[in-house]
């Protein structure tokens, strides 16, 4: 079983059909689709067929929804529901080459502590995290707690760093410290530049040039990309999708890559449901 702790949001993506007009009207394709780091990388081992577990926190009125969606791929989904904040939401806007710029509300996310957890370890063999909740004063504490209990239990943990702009706040000292004890970090290139990680486990993503983790690398899937929104959770979830099982290095950055090409070829950050 595979224990993913984090982020669960509504996303809401902006696609502009034409010339953007400032402080005027732009006809565009909008969607709202279920989203969160954390829980992306959930939903795509479920669709991957792994045994995994979800913790995380809704609005009241969010819990139902974001637990079927994650449901629908095989993933024991515990969120529980804030009674006064909503859900998480993030703004997303893409542009031509269908990358994306974020606007994040984390409000939910927030609420996110160590007693709800307590139930969480059963059968436990994999604890993955991202640095979202890291980089939030309220939800460090339950990921560094998190980590211990890993340890305590001999379990494996990876992190993934997830946001540039928000290493760049944090400082290189800070966050390093903070992933220095993960078996496996997947930073990006330009988080890794900024990092400069030294460790065994670094596996770096780099967009359409692959991956690399030591001396293996792997090129890009082809894809038609539509969506670059949640390719790095996807390439996450189709590692460990094979990591968790046998530790090969190139078969791991293979799955991953082939994953994360199923998620730019679609919008939205998640697996097409069952019979989608």
């Amino acid at each position: 079983m595979i224990l993913i702790i984090g982020d669960v949001v509504d996303d809401i993506g902006v696609r502009p059909l034409g010339r953007i007009n400032p402080a005027s009207d732009t006809e565009s394709e909008i969607r709202m689709t279920c989203g969160g780091s954390a829980a992306n990388v959930a939903a795509w081992l479920g669709h991957l067929g792994m045994g995994v577990r979800f913790v995380g926190r809704a609005g009241t009125d969010g819990v139902q929804r974001h637990v079927d969606a994650l449901t629908a791929h095989g993933v024991d989904a515990r969120i529980s529901g804030d009674p006064d904040l909503p859900t998480a939401t993030i703004v997303l806007t893409l542009d031509d080459a269908a990358d994306r710029t974020m606007f994040v509300d984390r409000a939910a996310n927030s609420t996110l502590a160590e007693s709800h957890l307590l139930d969480a370890w059963d059968d436990v063999a994999w604890l993955h995290l991202t640095g979202y909740s890291f980089f939030d004063d309220a939800t460090r504490p339950v990921a560094v707690a998190a980590m211990a209990e890993a340890r305590r239990r001999g379990v494996g943990v990876s992190i993934d760093p997830s946001s540039l702009g928000f290493l760049e706040t944090t400082g290189r000292e800070v966050a390093t410290q903070w992933f220095a004890a993960a078996d496996l970090v997947f930073p990006n290139e330009d988080e890794q530049r900024f990092l400069s990680l030294d460790l065994a486990g670094v596996v770096e993503t780099r967009g359409a040039e692959g991956a690399r983790f030591g001396s293996a690398t792997v090129r890009a899937d082809p894809a038609d990309v539509i969506d670059t929104t949640g390719a790095g959770d996807a390439f996450c979830a189709g590692f460990l999708s094979v990591w968790t099982r046998n530790q090969d290095p190139r078969e791991s950055l293979a799955e991953g890559a082939a994953t994360a090409a199923r998620c730019v070829a679609r919008r939205g950050a998640r697996p097409a449901r069952r019979g989608r």
